[in-house]
């Protein structure tokens, strides 16, 4: 992956680096306990450098080389760097004081979200994204951004005009954007395992991953009743190892989602995607092959077209903030606020 110092700082000035401590342990330092350097290296290889007690023991085990005594020892290890599971209600405010609210583009939108895309957590959408590279007093996260693309539409010339919009060097916000393309779901699992061992390489460098979208591959890979439970299982073992990436890394998880065929309607979205059943919604319309509509995330938007140019938002659910609606509209800058 590219990276170029210069253009990370500036990006990232010298006064916000402290703000930014790591929010895991680093797999390196099981080594003071005992555990050996080869093993360390098969974790690694494995895309284990952090969240040694977040992995099963079933998890752990499968990676070859290691025994059962072996994964009994790493997380024994682990435990006691961690120290005791459970800390005071205060130290999680204390934490959360951490995350960063990334702005949309739109004030509306924004106010939607309470402040905005936030990192430590997972947001699902139907919709684009912009970029997070501007400053925090400015909306932004200080941080380079990760794409994962999974239907080909990752497009420079956007992100072009939308560093243009917020004042930034286009060129410089493009080297600070990594960009995969995805061709089965299979390889997707793998570029997110890939995404964790950079982020331990690059601490504190990255505050957005955008996953465009979670579905499309799933959906071609998958098909049929007699696969659900298998796609099921496969994209909630995805979702997991996002959520503790977000956690581990302080980034911001950022998800678009499919839509469904209605022959009766046209065009719709699934139906009412409130309704969780068995961990995701599979919505059956009219017949039309089942979309899972995601509800491990923490926060949902149900966006949809309005009059003319906008669009509204609707937020479903979100772990800090009431259900409502926001309009916004797109141009060539990105996401803005509707002209009243």
């Amino acid at each position: 992956m590219h990276n170029s110092q210069d253009n990370q700082d500036q990006l990232l000035p010298s006064d916000t680096v402290e703000q930014t401590e790591p929010f895991y342990i680093d797999i390196d330092e099981i080594q003071m306990h005992g555990i050996g350097v080869a093993d360390i290296q098969k974790l690694k290889l494995a895309g284990l450098c952090t969240g040694i007690l977040m992995t099963t023991k079933k998890q752990l085990l499968r990676i070859k080389g290691l025994s059962e005594t072996k994964v009994d020892k790493i997380k024994d290890a682990a435990s006691k760097m961690l120290g005791s599971g459970f800390i005071t209600a205060t130290d999680v405010s204390i934490q959360r004081e951490k995350v960063f609210k990334i702005s949309t583009g739109s004030k509306q939108l924004d106010a939607l979200l309470g402040g905005g895309i936030q990192t430590m957590s997972m947001t699902e959408a139907f919709g684009e994204y912009r970029t997070a590279q501007l400053p925090v007093e400015n909306g932004g996260a200080n941080g380079k951004a990760a794409y994962i693309d999974t239907e080909g539409t990752f497009r420079p010339d956007r992100i072009r005009a939308i560093a243009e919009r917020f004042g930034l060097d286009p060129e410089i916000v493009l080297d600070n954007i990594v960009v995969a393309r995805a061709f089965n779901s299979d390889h997707q699992m793998d570029l997110i395992t890939e995404l964790a061992v950079h982020f331990a390489d690059q601490k504190n460098s990255y505050r957005l991953v955008v996953v465009d979208s979670i579905m499309a591959l799933f959906r071609c890979d998958y098909t049929g009743r007699g696969e659900l439970a298998e796609r099921q299982q496969k994209l909630n073992i995805m979702l997991n190892r996002l959520i503790k990436i977000s956690e581990e890394y302080n980034v911001a998880i950022f998800l678009t989602n499919q839509v469904s065929s209605d022959p009766g309607a046209g065009m719709t979205f699934v139906a009412d995607p409130k309704k969780p059943i068995g961990g995701h919604v599979l919505a059956h319309a009219y017949g039309i092959e089942p979309v899972y509509c995601l509800v491990i995330s923490s926060t949902r938007l149900y966006l949809r077209k309005g009059r003319g140019e906008e669009r509204v938002a609707k937020l479903y659910d979100s772990p800090d903030m009431p259900e409502s609606e926001a309009s916004y509209a797109i141009d060539t800058g990105g996401i803005i606020d509707v002209s009243m």
